[in-house]
């Protein structure tokens, strides 16, 4: 990486192609999607050494749900034990963990385990690293608007500004950058209000064999771009 390079401030990842990693390697699933988290580790700790102050992932869709009972009971017992299992290591690297979606359909267990890894990091100095879970962009969009139209304000109160503080990301800065793994070139309902200005970078690369150098490769070409943001 050159000293020209540009550090973007935010950048959002899908995590595509655990299950097409595992499939090639005649392996089972769910040992595609243990790959993934451990890359996302690496990918995590790569993104502070550059600089970067915000990554928000994508780990589990609203769409998620449809796939099979065994898989999804796999997909979230891996979250509760990647973090209760990952929590010490990131309170020692400072980083800061959000959850983003709706965690109600979650089981009781798992959304003690996504309060407690909150609450033992919001003090710390970052990185900020948000974990997409049961999120679509389409669900966000309509409970913001659910919640707006329940506090009683007046059209005219409704604003860009009041919109962007009542999505699921919070004060989350919009993504300077959105990655796709696995080949498929669709944001398929990732923050369609916060990555409208994203830089989109979309690679044929498998998630779990997403690599630092094609990171690096990424941000070079983030840096000779030029982003007009509609001007």
């Amino acid at each position: 990486m050159s000293s020209e390079t540009k550090i973007p401030n935010c950048v959002g990842i899908i995590m595509d192609g655990n299950r097409r990693w595992a499939k090639s390697r005649g392996e089972a699933t769910l040992t595609g999607h243990y790959a993934g988290g451990q890359k996302l580790k690496e990918v995590a700790n790569w993104c502070k050494e550059i600089g970067v102050k915000h990554l928000v992932v994508f780990a589990f869709s609203t769409e998620n749900w449809k796939r099979s009972e065994e898989e999804v009971s796999y997909l979230l017992n891996l979250m509760g034990e990647f973090l209760e299992a990952e929590l010490p290591h990131f309170n020692k690297e400072g980083g800061v963990l959000h959850c983003v979606g709706d965690m109600e359909k979650f089981s009781p267990e798992l959304q003690e385990k996504l309060k407690k890894a909150e609450e033992s990091t919001k003090d710390n100095p970052g990185p900020h690293i948000y974990f997409a879970l049961n999120y679509g962009g389409r669900s966000e969009i309509l409970s913001v608007v659910k919640k707006i139209v329940s506090s009683n304000v007046t059209p005219e109160q409704i604003t860009e500004e009041l919109f962007a503080k009542s999505l699921q990301t919070g004060d989350m800065p919009d993504p300077d950058i959105i990655i796709r793994t696995s080949g498929e070139m669709r944001l398929s309902g990732f923050l369609p209000w916060q990555g409208v200005y994203s830089e989109l970078f979309f690679t044929k690369t498998m998630w779990p064999d997403f690599s630092k150098e094609e990171l690096l490769g990424i941000l070079e070409e983030f840096s000779n771009r030029e982003r007009r943001i509609g001007k």
